[in-house]
């Protein structure tokens, strides 16, 4: 439809504009907040220059949100500043057909949000957040420790004192065998175990304690092949929830869960990976139910408006994602009530626009 091209191309330009004008501020919000301690250590400049190179496309995934609602809210508003709605209006158009448009692009940006997040933003945040510490001379998360896992349905019970994700070696390891009725059958030990190209663990001097005639045996254990939990397994362990793709965070999940240890807040970040990229799409309708309620200083009304709506989403999103993560509220109530308020808040105020 032509009013929907033209709507379109009056809204490209702005929001454009506003992605680059959020992503410099966001930018530079960063660097100062680490300017001092570059310049404690004397991080060179093309390294600093590096860091925010890599903070780009986090940068891009806070702007997307609030850049279509800035650039929603004005043009909507300067089409009612010059009268262009109320002709399409005395013409006998809804205002929710001509503002359909908007909508879609909501839609398709929040599709394209949460894969560019899952694609692009975790490497390179995790990249970042890496140069960031090496920069700053603290120590890089590259190992993990005191790991438990289960496998074959809680047969076999993985401890590990240390894991090196870069080498997959496992020092300190203990495997306990339990049979189907969860009675103890062997215990392995090894000071090292390292993962070999045919995908089988081999251990560096194991012992085996196992039950003979009522008594505790230990013997060396024979070369064998049946320990092949994947490395993967231990090395989500080493990583931060925020800095696992979206499959790898929900099998943390799953192994969390298994091992019998803490998974609330990995469950509530799997949930806000969902919740998050449905921002674009709330905002949109948020942007239509203000358009046309500013006839002066639209631009100032409409930054004000965007970056207020931002604040008081992000605050009571940061709130209840923390009760979901203490498990004062259910994870998926802590990643979704946000989202669902500012639903109903956009249709409420819908319900009052302008037509």
């Amino acid at each position: 439809m032509i009013l929907d091209r033209y709507l379109v191309r009056q809204f490209m330009p702005m929001f454009i504009s506003s992605v680059g004008m959020f992503m410099f501020l966001l930018l530079i919000i960063d660097l100062f907040t680490n300017l001092v301690r570059y310049l404690n250590y004397e991080v060179p400049l093309v390294e600093i220059m590096k860091i925010s190179m890599f903070y780009l496309p986090k940068s891009f995934s806070y702007a997307l949100p609030i850049s279509l609602l800035f650039a929603a809210a004005y043009i909507l508003g300067d089409l009612y500043a010059r009268n262009e709605l109320t002709s399409i209006f005395s013409s006998g158009i809804p205002f929710w057909r001509f503002s359909i448009s908007l909508v879609v692009i909501g839609f398709l940006a929040s599709g394209f949000s949460f894969f560019f997040d899952d694609i692009v933003v975790i490497p390179t945040l995790r990249i970042k957040n890496e140069m960031t510490r090496r920069a700053l001379q603290q120590q890089v998360s590259e190992s993990s420790s005191d790991i438990v896992i289960k496998a074959k349905n809680g047969q076999l019970i993985y401890s590990v004192d240390y894991y090196d994700r870069f080498s997959q070696t496992l020092n300190g390891v203990s495997v306990v065998e339990m049979d189907a009725r969860g009675e103890f059958v062997s215990l392995i030990r090894s000071r090292q175990a390292t993962w070999d190209e045919e995908e089988y663990w081999v251990f560096a001097d194991p012992v085996i304690y196992f039950w003979d005639r009522g008594l505790i045996k230990v013997e060396p254990l024979p070369p064998t092949q049946n320990y092949t939990e994947h490395p993967d397994t231990f090395r989500r362990s080493a990583v931060k929830p925020d800095e696992l793709p979206f499959m790898e965070l929900r099998l943390l999940i799953e192994d969390l869960r298994t091992a019998g240890l803490p998974f609330i807040e990995a469950q509530a970040d799997y949930f806000q990976r969902i919740s998050f990229s449905t921002v674009s799409l709330i905002v949109m309708i948020l942007s239509i139910s203000m358009g046309g309620r500013f006839r002066k200083n639209i631009m100032l009304m409409s930054l004000l408006t965007s970056l207020g709506s931002a604040v008081v989403f992000y605050v009571i999103e940061m709130i209840t994602m923390m009760l979901g993560k203490l498990g004062y509220i259910h994870p998926a109530v802590g990643a979704w009530f946000p989202v669902a308020l500012f639903i109903i808040l956009g249709l409420l105020l819908l319900r009052g626009a302008k037509t």
